[in-house]
């Protein structure tokens, strides 16, 4: 079964351009679930049905996993038992008879615009990493990006005076995204003032945002730089870097932005994955009712 993951690890990587954290998932998922299989004493993946899948994904659930996270250990293993059908490994794909797990509808946590201005207020600009904080934070909700897209920015893909910077988000898709006048700014002093001072010459190659040792951020790195000014901020929410996104996307809907726009800009490849901001903004209109009307 390894040997089997190994090859199908390897054409996803050559033939489907996954980013580095999707292999990584796959490559999770699916040792557990052959990790599962061993303790069942299988090793022959045409033994595998709907009997033992049933089970595996009961023990997912038993063990707290949420539909999202076991909906995708659904969609790992059906890519796994699809490849090994195809190259005539098993005769049957076992998965396909499995329904996925059903996702239960959850709206994502978004800051309101008075709570975004305050954690962006939060860093002491009068020092280096303050000032490269408030820029971080700046591009973020600027430009709504994930975070994986904001710690992989290049000095070469800011086109600063166009007021664009070009992002490469999942499966390495290359989009331009329109960055406003307050990050422009903030970015622009962090270049020129903060930047210089935690260069390094060797390691620091063109990577727009450094740590204390001049090199890329780690996606934690980004969650501790929010969590620490969310929390100065006297913020109660639960604030991560995909939050900034989040509030990105509802902010512009909430605005009268076109829902088109909002996928470009978010490099969504599919429409309904920016819909749910839509469903956000609703709720938005409904608590602004309760809240204000008078018989609300």
């Amino acid at each position: 079964m390894e040997i089997f993951l190994k090859e199908y690890l390897t054409v996803l990587k050559l033939e489907r351009n996954l980013s580095v954290n999707t292999q990584t998932s796959y490559n999770n998922d699916i040792k557990s679930f052959i990790l599962f299989l061993e303790e069942k004493k299988i090793d022959d993946p045409s033994v595998v049905d709907s009997k033992i899948l049933t089970e595996f994904f009961k023990l997912l659930k038993d063990a707290g996993l949420t539909s999202t996270s076991a909906a995708r250990y659904h969609s790992s293993i059906k890519g796994f038992f699809s490849y090994l059908h195809q190259n005539a490994y098993i005769k049957t794909n076992p998965v396909e008879k499995l329904n996925p797990p059903k996702l239960s509808r959850r709206l994502p946590v978004v800051l309101n615009i008075n709570e975004v201005d305050k954690i962006l207020d939060s860093p002491d600009v009068s020092i280096k990493f303050g000032l490269r904080d408030k820029a971080i934070l700046e591009i973020l909700y600027a430009c709504g990006l994930r975070v994986s897209e904001l710690i992989n920015l290049k000095i070469s893909d800011l086109y600063l005076n166009d007021e664009v910077i070009r992002v490469f988000g999942k499966g390495s898709k290359e989009r331009l995204v329109p960055i406003g006048s307050s990050a422009i700014k903030w970015t622009k002093k962090y270049l020129t003032k903060s930047r210089p001072l935690l260069e390094n010459k060797i390691k620091s190659e063109n990577i727009v945002f450094l740590n204390t040792r001049g090199t890329k951020f780690s996606r934690m790195g980004v969650w501790k730089i929010i969590d620490f000014y969310s929390k100065q901020a006297g913020i109660e929410k639960e604030v991560h870097p995909h939050t900034f996104r989040h509030s990105f996307a509802t902010h512009l809907i909430e605005g009268g932005a076109d829902l088109r726009a909002v996928q470009e800009m978010l490099g969504h490849s599919d429409i309904s994955t920016t819909q749910i901001y839509t469903h956000i903004d609703r709720d938005y209109i409904k608590q602004v009712h309760r809240d204000f009307h008078p018989r609300g």
